[in-house]
């Protein structure tokens, strides 16, 4: 699947990119809650943080927005916990219903506010992401 990005998340990715060094695979811009997700390339989730999250701390000064970065992974299932990190995901099974993908998704109770986020941020996101990256149409959280 090939993703078309704008003119704002190429200038933010290249930013990104030059300040981390860290390689991008996507970028979401939630302009209702003033953040970035950058999806970054398996195995470079440790050069965009940076050291005690230095690289995040200054990428967040830098844009005047919220970062927050996924690890990009070729299973579906490893992408959807990495999408709902730091909640502790238990079981996802993806299903077909109707012609529609859908992942069912098993949290511990006490992350489940987690997996969601503030004002459904978080879930919001990863549907985004599960859309764009494997044609997964809807997350359910259980």
């Amino acid at each position: 699947m090939t993703i078309k990005f704008t003119s704002d998340e190429m200038r933010y990715i290249t930013f990104f990119e030059g300040l981390t060094g860290a390689r991008i695979h996507d970028c979401v811009i939630n302009e209702d809650s003033n953040m970035i997700t950058f999806v970054v390339k398996k195995g470079d989730i440790g050069l965009a943080i940076g050291k005690g999250g230095s690289k995040i701390k200054k990428a967040k000064q830098m844009m005047g927005k919220s970062i927050e970065v996924v690890e990009y992974s070729d299973n579906p299932i490893e992408f959807l916990k990495n999408t709902l990190s730091p909640a502790r995901v238990k079981t996802i099974n993806i299903i077909e219903q109707e012609g529609r993908r859908i992942a069912m998704v098993t949290v511990e109770m006490q992350d489940k506010g987690v997996a969601v986020g503030r004002k459904g941020r978080k879930i919001q996101n990863a549907k985004k992401l599960a859309q764009r990256h494997y044609d997964i149409h809807d997350i359910s959280l259980t």
